[in-house]
């Protein structure tokens, strides 16, 4: 499923004129590294992708999603977004590459 979060998070990202540079997640949450224009409306994008990527998750997933997840919401309400200024991308995509391992 986080392989298909990927590809659907990259399409999108493309739409909205960005690049993804990694992504990666655990159980409850997600971490997505990406290029962004400084006039983007951050807010839009991250509502954006939380409709297409619930939509299509429960669409293709349903038995996976339905068997550990019973909610009418997919995505929590909240997000965190932060710049990377003065860190190198090298960096934050170690991070983000990281996340399935806790703790490192």
């Amino acid at each position: 499923m986080l392989t298909r979060l990927h590809e659907i998070t990259e399409n999108l990202l493309e739409k909205w004129e960005c690049r993804l540079i990694e992504i990666n997640g655990e159980e409850d949450h997600v971490h997505i590294l990406f290029q962004y224009h400084p006039a983007m409306e951050l807010s839009k994008f991250v509502n954006n992708f939380k409709s297409v990527s619930s939509r299509k998750l429960r669409q293709e997933f349903p038995e996976q999603i339905n068997k550990f997840y019973w909610k009418e919401v997919f995505w929590n309400s909240s997000y965190f977004i932060a710049s990377c200024g003065g860190v190198t991308i090298s960096t934050l995509k170690k991070y983000v590459e990281n996340q399935t391992c806790p703790h490192e």
